[in-house]
């Protein structure tokens, strides 16, 4: 017997609006504005929490000084086109790109997230 509806995912950030402006912009789910908290949801109820860590610092990837403890994949359909998006929504390309199916971008706060082809 299930406990919960679904999971939710909080990622730490100094800005929580401007980061869940880019996550909404990307997956086309709606903020759900607040201070120092913001969701963004689906039409069907899934969400991402953002909340404001003062004294943020983004983690290191691939280096470990500063572990990235997890990442968003987002299955997207073509690759070059996925990635023109994310771009122009703020995200940076990273550096080190291990694999040919997927490619790991830097979200505005600094997390690894990889878009992966379907």
């Amino acid at each position: 017997m299930a406990i919960a509806r679904y999971p939710t995912v909080v990622l730490d950030c100094p800005d929580p609006a401007a980061l869940a402006d880019f996550y909404a912009a990307m997956l086309d789910w709606k903020v759900e504005p607040g201070d120092d908290w913001v969701d963004i949801r689906a039409d069907y109820g899934q969400g991402i929490s953002f909340q404001q860590v003062k004294d943020y610092t983004p983690p290191d990837w691939p280096g470990q000084q500063q572990p990235q403890q997890f990442h968003l994949d987002v299955v997207v359909d073509d690759l070059d086109t996925a990635e023109q998006a994310v771009l122009e929504l703020g995200a940076t390309k990273h550096d080190h790109q291990p694999g040919t199916t997927f490619r790991v971008f830097l979200d505005p706060a600094g997390h690894p997230f990889c878009l992966c082809q379907s």
